[in-house]
């Protein structure tokens, strides 16, 4: 979940916002310490050794850059130092479009696996389908690189090509595919109207322009029928834009609180919902996982706490902070952690997530081995204010570094059914077919 600076901000301007924040807090804090400039030495001092010692020649510059890396990734698992390459990366993301070959993966035990091609991609049009197992990119086996840098691989500027080898099952011998990349327009909404006039409406994440998208969507549905419920599909959404976030729950809503924010015990900010709202009336169910981090957690909060609607499923990853996004000099960025997000009635969603009134683990799993992680499995995770950091004893992923799309967009074969049938009720997808029972009134949706 970001909040990104508008303007671009100097060195300066972005050292004198941090500062502002942490001034007071230093001033104490180095009154009865050794000075940080002890360990600056120190630093000069190893990288010093190294330059002069280490059996091969070194980058002075890689060697800085990694430093930064270190220093930043040591607070909690969302902060980071982003070089101008992985900067550009997360800046394409959030816009939701990028210059790529347009395939959804899924990068597990060594494996890059297509979960599916975006339809009319360069992938699609190539013949690369889903199930398929990418081996090599450029001829540079996928095997012990990070997930990163493979999404490197793949992207780059339009009109140039990528060989894609692949593995595919029945098939004798490596196909290989070159593939030209083009931009890729990632659409965040996915709707339909299911029977009895229920609108199903999954967001994918919080890209820019997912509230307009919205509304399109549900206009374009809105003129072929009637709502007579809705279900808001929010599994598997990693988060995203929180602008955006607020500007949908907001629709959903005619008054109360949405969000509060907090930075080292004091309340920073309350986020309001305001009257008008166009899908304030319709009788609501949310559908959550243990997927459903950041933004989606937010939403989900909010509705929660103001009696809006029904939630459904698993309790959620339990990611409830902030992260501001600033400028560097030479295009690079820092992520940083900032702030705490709280549900209206108060309650820290960091490391304890959103539980839902109905629970409903995930059954509907093509991977039956991929188990859940979440916020409080992650090394070195931050804790909900006045929670004492416990040491995790589980993997150290994330849902952006357990799965990971191209693409950007969160998965969708993880308790989530690709294809959403007319009528969901039976089907093998449990909690839609829960939260379609209620909608319905079939099922009482009182809170538990």
């Amino acid at each position: 979940m970001w909040q990104r600076h508008l303007a671009k901000l100097t060195w300066l301007t972005a050292t004198a916002f941090v500062g502002g924040l942490v001034s007071t807090h230093l001033a104490t804090a180095t009154a009865g310490s050794s000075s940080p400039y002890d360990l600056m030495q120190q630093l000069a001092g190893v990288l010093v050794y190294v330059e002069n010692e280490y059996v091969d020649p070194v980058d002075r510059s890689r060697l800085l850059e990694g430093s930064i890396k270190g220093m930043v990734a040591t607070l909690d698992p969302h902060s980071a130092y982003l070089p101008p390459s992985a900067y550009r990366t997360f800046q394409a993301d959030t816009e939701g479009e990028f210059w790529g070959i347009g395939v959804e993966v899924d990068f597990r035990n060594d494996e890059v696996t297509v979960i599916a091609p975006i339809e009319g991609s360069p992938a699609a049009r190539a013949g690369i389908r889903s199930g398929d197992r990418i081996v090599a990119i450029d001829r540079a086996a996928v095997r012990g690189k990070s997930s990163e840098d493979l999404v490197q691989r793949m992207r780059g500027r339009a009109g140039t090509k990528v060989l894609v080898t692949i593995r595919r099952k029945d098939a004798t011998g490596l196909l290989n595919f070159n593939v030209e990349r083009q931009q890729i327009a990632v659409s965040s909404v996915a709707a339909r109207v299911l029977r009895d006039d229920v609108a199903y409406v999954r967001i994918k994440q919080f890209q820019r322009g997912t509230h307009s998208e919205l509304l399109e969507v549900l206009g374009e549905l809105r003129g072929k029928a009637g709502f007579a419920g809705i279900i808001l599909d929010l599994r598997n959404n990693p988060g995203g834009l929180v602008s955006e976030a607020v500007a949908l729950a907001d629709e959903f809503l005619e008054s109360g609180l949405i969000y509060t924010t907090r930075h080292r015990g004091e309340v920073v900010d309350s986020v309001k919902a305001t009257s008008g709202g166009v899908l304030a009336q319709s009788p609501l169910v949310v559908l959550v996982n243990e997927f459903s981090a950041s933004a989606s957690e937010l939403v989900a909060g909010a509705l929660q706490d103001n009696r809006r609607g029904t939630i459904v499923g698993a309790p959620t990853f339990g990611k409830g902070s902030v992260q501001s996004i600033i400028d560097l000099p030479d295009n690079a960025g820092l992520r940083l952690t900032t702030m705490r997000y709280y549900t209206p009635s108060g309650q820290a969603i960091q490391a304890r997530g959103i539980r839902p009134d109905v629970l409903v683990e995930a059954a509907y799993v093509e991977d039956k081995s991929f188990g859940a992680v979440r916020e409080s499995d992650l090394e070195g995770h931050l804790a909900a204010e006045g929670d004492a950091p416990q040491r995790s004893t589980k993997p150290t992923h994330s849902p952006e570094k357990k799965v990971e799309e191209e693409t950007g967009v969160s998965p969708t074969h993880l308790g989530v059914a690709r294809t959403i049938p007319f009528d969901p009720a039976g089907g093998p997808d449990f909690a839609l077919s829960i939260g379609y029972q209620i909608v319905r009134g079939v099922l009482s949706s009182s809170r538990r």
